[in-house]
């Protein structure tokens, strides 16, 4: 004990003890406390799980680790709606006579902690983040079906319509930016660029169907974000782009600064 090291004065013990008694104890880790600031709070919406027919998984994992590298805190939300149907990834087909559900299949990006997307409140957060992945375009909306005649799933659109009325950061990457060109009339927001270019850009037709939805689309490329500052919705082309993985990741952090530092985060 420090009592016992005390009273053998002139020991290394004895003056280790002496500072230790001399410092108030977890007055160090009491100053840290009081230094640290909340972080901010962010909801991520997912669709599902798996790029074809949910989120795409590399795109979530992205997202949150560049939310943890921001100190933020995270809460994930679902629709609990059925998906569109269901896709064999290995073969890229649909699989018949098989149904699964949106909030189900999110739960397992979400390590299980996922909510019910009715349940997300806008005051609870500072700003909410869509992945993209096909579910958004078949689950969150009808845009893989009917293109710029599309429906957007009720949640989805009361989600889009309060943090955009509140002024709090709107995120979105790869197909999830058609989402806002529908719902919030002008928003500039990017899919990457406007032509194939010989296959490196294979969605590039996107573009498009965000100015016919009633967007504004801007060119990026896939390590870029581009902010709509006067709508707070910031956008990144992510798997829209076929390149490599790392040069996704980067643009998906580039998007994911952007919503912190319009939050002050």
């Amino acid at each position: 004990s420090l009592l016992l090291l005390l009273r053998q004065p002139g020991t290394r013990g004895a003056m280790l003890a002496a500072r230790l008694l001399r410092a108030p104890l977890g007055a160090a880790s009491l100053h840290s406390s009081a230094r640290r600031l909340r972080g901010a709070r962010v909801a991520v919406v997912l669709s599902g799980c798996g790029v074809y027919d949910g989120t795409e998984i590399h795109e979530a994992s992205a997202i949150l680790v560049h939310l943890s590298r921001g100190g933020a805190e995270v809460q994930m939300y679902a629709p609990d709606i059925p998906q569109m149907h269901v896709i064999d990834h290995s073969k890229g087909q649909p699989t018949e006579a098989e149904s699964r559900n949106v909030l189900v299949e999110s739960a397992r990006i979400a390590r299980g902690k996922i909510t019910d997307l009715a349940k997300l409140s806008t005051k609870d957060h500072d700003a909410v983040i869509f992945p993209g992945g096909f579910g958004a375009a078949k689950n969150l909306s009808t845009f893989a079906v009917d293109g710029k005649d599309c429906k957007v799933n009720a949640e989805v659109e009361r989600v889009l319509k309060e943090f955009h009325k509140a002024g709090k950061p709107i995120g979105l990457c790869c197909i999830s930016p058609v989402l806002a060109a529908k719902v919030l009339s002008g928003a500039e927001v990017t899919v990457g660029h406007e032509e194939e270019e010989g296959g490196k850009w294979p969605y590039a037709g996107t573009a498009g169907a965000i100015k016919a939805l009633g967007g504004k689309h801007c060119v990026k490329e896939v390590t870029e974000a581009h902010i709509d500052v006067n709508n707070k919705v910031i956008t990144t082309p992510a798997f829209m782009c076929e390149t490599e993985l790392h040069h996704i990741f980067d643009g998906i952090g580039t998007m994911v600064k952007g919503v912190l530092k319009l939050i002050g985060k």
